[in-house]
């Protein structure tokens, strides 16, 4: 992910506790946010007319949550994404990092371009995206208020939607969550390969200076992920939040349909609904993630002498 020659890719078993740690670390602190946006994005205009609460923006939903529901209704569902965490960043990170190397030996580049920096993300993103979708769909039903009830957990949640949805259904919103992987995969990594081009040279075994580039580009490249790729996460949890009934076809069911469904009925806002929260969460824990995972890395290459 560098913008010089890349290191050689740790085994995968390296790349996967770099990748659990760093997902770990981000979802502990910015999960709050993570409920607030799925609150917010699973609200249509529509729900005001049938007398169901609603929210005017991040705060009002904290608010709300906190006074009806309680604190830890805050941290309800993080189970599934902590499980996920691991699975997730670490394919994230040695997708990426596998990815890069698959495609200068393609192209016959010795370095990493710009170009290369977003193909590799999109591509790292979409692999990602077969690993999440079971876990996000949970995460989604648990989070959501008109639906957290029917739930007694993660596993209940498993066994029911597999009951009266069938197995298949826990791949529900897997298009959308495609789209919505290769947008955020893109402009994160590319944003990063072009943000630590930007920037002063790290000085060899100078850690605070490559803490800080590191943080500085994982940031910005979180909140450039978060603007390209808030459309499809609204429509993704929309889809995955509409249960499948045998002989109905859902409202929201495909991604660029829902996309013009959400425009035609509610406007182009719509498609920005939470994104307060969200690159809240994702700009800082796009920094987070970087910096961790680049710090368990390089402990790691320190005990392999490399």
């Amino acid at each position: 992910m560098s913008n010089s020659t890349p290191q050689k890719p740790l085994p995968f078993g390296y790349q996967f506790i770099a990748g659990a740690v760093a997902g770990v670390s981000e979802i502990l602190v910015m999960y709050p946010l993570d409920v607030v946006k799925t609150r917010v994005y699973s609200t249509p205009a529509s729900t005001a007319a049938a007398g169901e609460e609603t929210y005017n923006g991040m705060l009002d939903c904290f608010r709300k949550i906190i006074r009806n529901e309680g604190a830890s209704r805050l941290y309800r569902g993080i189970s599934a994404p902590i499980l996920m965490e691991a699975p997730k960043r670490a394919t994230k990170f040695a997708a990426n990092d596998s990815w890069g190397a698959f495609y200068r030996n393609l192209f016959g580049m010795e370095k990493q371009t710009q170009g290369l920096a977003v193909l590799t993300g999109a591509t790292a993103g979409a692999t990602e995206s077969f690993v999440v979708v079971p876990f996000e769909l949970v995460k989604i039903r648990l989070q959501d208020r008109a639906s957290a009830g029917k739930y007694n957990g993660m596993v209940d949640v498993v066994k029911k939607i597999v009951q009266t949805e069938g197995p298949l259904a826990l791949y529900n919103g897997l298009e959308s969550t495609l789209w919505r992987h290769i947008l955020w995969n893109a402009g994160y990594f590319g944003c990063i390969f072009q943000v630590r081009a930007q920037m002063p040279p790290v000085e060899p075994g100078n850690k605070s200076q490559q803490t800080r580039n590191d943080l500085i580009a994982g940031s910005i490249g979180g909140t450039a992920g978060t603007l390209v790729n808030t459309p499809m996460d609204v429509v993704k949890s929309r889809i995955q939040n509409s249960p499948k009934v045998p002989g109905q076809v859902p409202k929201y069911n495909w991604a660029w349909p829902a996309v013009g469904t959400v425009l035609k009925e509610e406007g182009f806002g719509a498609l920005y609904k939470g994104f307060m929260p969200k690159v809240l969460r994702l700009g800082p824990g796009g920094g987070i993630l970087l910096v961790v995972f680049t710090g368990v890395m390089d402990f790691f290459r320190t005990m392999r002498g490399e």
